[in-house]
């Protein structure tokens, strides 16, 4: 017969230690995770893309008639005064008198009077439009300062009086323009079809504004001919920064959109505004050999010029504009969120355990989630949640 195992106390150890172990390596351990606290504040949605800066208004001066210009004196950066003489050109000798030409010339300058004409309406417009906004804002300024009026309907007052006084500024400049292309119209039909005129006598060839020379496309004494560009002239300190977005992208910028430009070789950011998105797309092949439909999107500095005076023409920025932004946004790690049932879930811990619960996912960027239900603030949710997360899964937090 069998002995008790009473009497065998080494055997009974065994047995409950076997036990034991066995209950331990199958028994359930917690999950590690990583939590995150549910919170409120600021955010952000941006789309960001590299953009470059240029001359708000440049202008290409071209030779005005047929003949040998001189060797041009200046270099690029070389500051210019309006009506400056910056080269001379010795015109060919006279054309041949056919009628065709001579009308083709005389309707040169007509048109250019025209434009002209045009131009310093324009330009009286812009003044006008620009005086109305200024009396708005100034209106607007004492109301503003007693909390009379909204912040929005300020801001949208500050933003016509910026948008009015470059547009009277480029309306000036087209004035300058106009009256250089009817110069250099009337030059044409003055001593290209004068059969009475000296050959020997020199064009000069005039700045039509104050600014800098931006490039020289002809250096050295030479043959020209009618309209081949000569110099590009500009002012640096008006300056405006093209970006290409993806066609995608362009449907959510408008005009008067706020832009944020970074990475510029300064130490703090740049503020700015949309001023106009082109209509008209282009292929662009990009890094990765993939076509792609971009937009051009024209936005102007508001920041203070003495922040930016560096700058110059075509120097690199980064653009960011703020598509939407709030100051008090409940918001998770876009990590912790994942698909379920058509719509978006993610997991919160209670009491040691990982509870799924399903949320309204609202503005998204690229690391953070807006939630409009679901979970409160305060509340601990498990990011970057693995394959072993489930529904009432034991957690510890690391």
């Amino acid at each position: 017969m069998g002995q008790p195992l009473g009497k065998h106390p080494g055997i009974v150890i065994a047995v409950l230690l076997v036990v034991g172990l066995l209950v331990w390596g199958f028994w359930p351990r917690p999950v590690l995770v990583e939590a995150v606290a549910v919170k409120r504040a600021p955010l952000t949605v941006t789309i960001e893309e590299e953009g470059r800066t240029r001359v708000l208004d440049r202008y290409v001066i071209s030779a005005p008639i047929d003949g040998v210009a001189c060797r041009v004196q200046l270099d690029v950066g070389d500051s210019v005064e309006e009506d400056q003489v910056l080269l001379a050109i010795s015109p060919l000798e006279s054309q041949v008198l056919d009628p065709r030409s001579r009308a083709q010339a005389q309707a040169q300058v007509a048109s250019a009077e025209a434009a002209l004409q045009a131009a310093t309406e324009q330009a009286r417009a812009a003044a006008a439009a620009e005086q109305l906004a200024a009396t708005e804002l100034k209106r607007l300024r004492p109301l503003m300062e007693k909390a009379m009026v909204s912040r929005d309907v300020f801001d949208r007052a500050l933003t016509e009086a910026q948008t009015t006084t470059a547009g009277k500024r480029s309306a000036d400049f087209s004035v300058e323009v106009a009256r250089y292309e009817l110069e250099a119209a009337r030059t044409v039909l003055e001593y290209s079809f004068d059969p009475d005129r000296q050959p020997a006598e020199r064009v000069p060839v005039r700045s039509p504004i104050t600014g800098k020379i931006l490039k020289v496309a002809h250096e050295c004494e030479g043959p020209v001919r009618t309209g081949d560009p000569l110099l590009e002239v500009g002012d640096p300190s008006a300056l405006e920064v093209e970006v290409d977005v993806l066609s995608a992208d362009a449907v959510k910028i408008r005009p008067g959109m706020r832009v944020l430009f970074d990475r510029w070789g300064g130490e703090q950011l740049l503020e700015g505004k949309v001023r106009t998105v082109e209509p008209v797309g282009f292929t662009k092949v990009s890094a990765l050999g993939v076509e792609e439909q971009r937009v051009l999107v024209i936005s102007d500095f508001t920041s203070r010029p003495e922040q930016w005076t560096s700058l110059g023409d075509g120097y690199r920025v980064e653009a960011q504009f703020v598509i939407w932004h709030e100051e008090d946004v409940l918001q998770v790690p876009a990590s912790s969120l994942f698909r379920y049932n058509s719509g978006w879930a993610l997991f919160v811990v209670e009491e040691g355990r990982a509870q799924r619960r399903e949320v309204e996912v609202g503005q998204r960027t690229g690391l953070t989630a807006q939630v409009l239900s679901g979970v409160e603030a305060g509340e601990r949710v498990v990011n970057h949640p693995g394959d072993d997360v489930e529904d009432g899964v034991t957690v510890r937090l690391r």
